[in-house]
């Protein structure tokens, strides 16, 4: 189990705090520097939801692992745009970035996620949603029946793999009777689940597209995922109207697709922004 910083803010005595991290693919780096501030003033949230990316680094922080650390975890597995040849060599894990990308023969999905998922399950430390120090729920949606499917039991795993299986990317998950996927396609930044909490945090990384010709078609790919990011900034946009949270986070995260972790530098200083913006909150909770 690893270690955590007990609270000691006297906000967080009075208040249940919950905190809904949104999926994004490699925008979700930017949750790292936000999830940072809660650390800094021994802040521990009640309840966390998650979606995809939300739900990795959910699990993550929710298992006691402090977000500086999750943030070396993932840095160590990350080669930076910026890196030079020799940087990249000496990096002990810069293998591990490729070993991640498991092909599938499967036509529903490029990559597996298994060899992820070994790599998450041993910095996790823990097997099941029980274990965990922070009550996690992980979002899916059910392929057949467009449904939210809540997971916050049983293995953790699988319903990380669920959540993060992004249609066409990623292969879907069978799970007690149903074929899951990507969480983003029913509730991408999950905060109206968390009805057992005083005040809600939600944090919302698909940024925006960046600057572009208005009249320049894009590529296939761009053009499957762009539809996928229209259509859960749709849901969160209608969520958000109907059930806003105390406080929303949205950090300028601009022209990162969701496999871009190359540009992860960039997301953290704009998750950097956001973050004074949640120190600020929590301040005034105190006053």
């Amino acid at each position: 189990m690893n270690a955590s910083t007990e609270p000691s803010n006297k906000a967080n005595s009075r208040l249940r705090i919950g905190l809904a991290l949104g999926g994004g693919g490699a925008r979700g780096l930017a949750h790292l520097p936000i999830l940072d501030v809660f650390d800094k003033k021994g802040i521990r949230p009640a309840h966390i939801s998650g979606t995809s990316a939300g739900a990795i680094v959910g699990a993550l922080y929710a298992s006691g692992m402090p977000a500086a650390r999750i943030r070396e975890w993932a840095d160590s597995r990350i080669i930076a745009k910026e890196d030079k040849l020799g940087d990249i060599l000496r990096k002990k894990h810069a293998l591990k970035a490729i070993e991640f990308f498991d092909l599938s023969f499967d036509p529903s999905g490029l990559i597996k996620g298994e060899r992820f998922l070994e790599v998450l399950g041993e910095a996790l430390g823990v097997t099941t949603f029980e274990e965990l120090q922070i009550p996690l729920s992980i979002v899916t949606s059910d392929f057949w029946s467009s449904e939210q499917v809540i997971l916050d039991s049983g293995p953790i795993l699988p319903a990380i793999r669920a959540s993060m299986s992004l249609p066409g990317v990623f292969t879907p998950v069978q799970h007690q009777g149903r074929i899951l996927v990507d969480g983003g396609g029913v509730n991408p930044v999950p905060h109206d689940i968390l009805t057992d909490c005083d005040r809600v945090v939600a944090i919302d990384v698909m940024g925006n597209p960046g600057e572009s010709n208005p009249e320049e078609s894009p590529k296939l790919f761009r053009s499957v995922i762009g539809m996928f990011d229209i259509m859960q900034n749709t849901i969160i946009r209608q969520r958000r109207d109907a059930n806003p949270p105390d406080l929303y986070l949205k950090p300028d995260i601009r022209g990162c697709d969701v496999l871009e972790f190359n540009k992860a530098n960039s997301v953290y200083s704009k998750g950097e922004a956001s973050a004074h913006e949640l120190e600020h909150w929590l301040d005034s909770l105190t006053q």
